[in-house]
């Protein structure tokens, strides 16, 4: 198939873009930084220059390919329309990348029994009310023509294909640990949050522009994780103190109000039934706290050794 996928010179885009070259696809990624150029290529990525206002560029990518991937922004309403508006009548696949921050509850680090299923998803808070608009416009595609789902995809981790790229929630912790040689979480870090490994996100995208249903929401998840939990792991790897509990307004300073409030300081439990039921996905990776017990350990030593 050739592929359009939007975002491919970051963690996510990236690592589903040099996936789906490796399983035999003609992929063409949207960048917006130049200097990116040549690591795309290696990787057998055709590079295409612009972002996402660009909305002719979009439609005349959209238009020549046989599918699209969206991964570059969830909250990014005009691009997801003029992907749409390409792609209407024309039964092509649409995947477009959400996040699960939309059932996030801003506990500030307080654990929540709560856990959300795809088919009975809760009303967003006001400030995911306009990320899930966006999931429903293009779930609203199925009746134009569209083959379009949405993969609304929990706490990341894993290594990326591209070159700098990260993802977004467990470096923010690594970044303020080695900046100011304490690590911390949110409140006491008794939050929840469903995770799930980059290659396997990777591998259910493939799965989905090959099988999904037209209009179907995806949970992408194979685990979940305390935050307190996360953090001594990552602390115990980086060989710093035991993680420090955080006030809110705090993290706020450090990180902003979305990542704090939501990112790293809520409750985000879903269970990801439909992908494996419906493209047969299985997961081959568990458990974030052994990944980061094992990877961060390898990284420091290879790290190390370098020096």
């Amino acid at each position: 198939m050739k592929i359009f996928v939007t975002g491919a010179g970051g963690f996510i885009g990236g690592s589903i873009a040099a996936h789906l070259v490796r399983a035999g696809h003609t992929v063409r990624g949207l960048v917006r930084r130049p200097e990116q150029f040549a690591d795309l290529e290696k990787l057998g990525i055709v590079p295409v220059a612009g972002d996402l206002d660009d909305r002719d560029l979009l439609m005349a990518e959209a238009r020549a390919a046989d599918a699209v991937i969206n991964a570059a922004s969830s909250d990014h309403r005009g691009a997801v329309e003029a992907l749409l508006d390409a792609l209407e009548g024309s039964g092509k696949v649409f995947l477009h990348t959400s996040g699960s921050s939309i059932v996030g509850d801003a506990s500030g680090g307080e654990p929540s029994d709560r856990v959300y299923r795809e088919d009975a998803l809760p009303e967003p808070t006001a400030d995911k009310a306009p990320r899930v608009a966006i999931d429903n416009l293009v779930l609203a595609g199925a009746a134009r023509g569209i083959r379009s789902a949405v993969l609304c995809n929990t706490l990341i981790y894993g290594e990326g294909a591209v070159p700098g790229a990260a993802s977004v929630q467990l470096p923010r912790l690594v970044r303020q640990a080695q900046k100011s040689g304490v690590m911390r979480h949110v409140g006491r870090g008794a939050n929840i949050w469903s995770n799930v490994h980059i290659d396997d996100v990777a591998e259910l995208y493939r799965l989905a522009l090959e099988k999904t249903p037209a209009g179907t929401f995806y949970f992408v998840e194979s685990g979940e994780a305390a935050f307190n939990e996360m953090s001594a792991a990552l602390a115990a790897a980086m060989k710093l103190p035991a993680p420090q509990d955080w006030p809110l307004d705090d993290a706020i300073g450090e990180w902003g109000y979305e990542m704090a409030s939501y990112g790293l300081g809520s409750n985000s439990r879903v269970r990801g039934e439909r992908a494996r039921t419906l493209l047969g996905w299985q997961p081959q990776r568990t458990s974030v706290t052994k990944w980061i017990r094992d990877g961060m350990h390898a990284a420091h030593t290879a790290h190390a050794a370098q020096k």
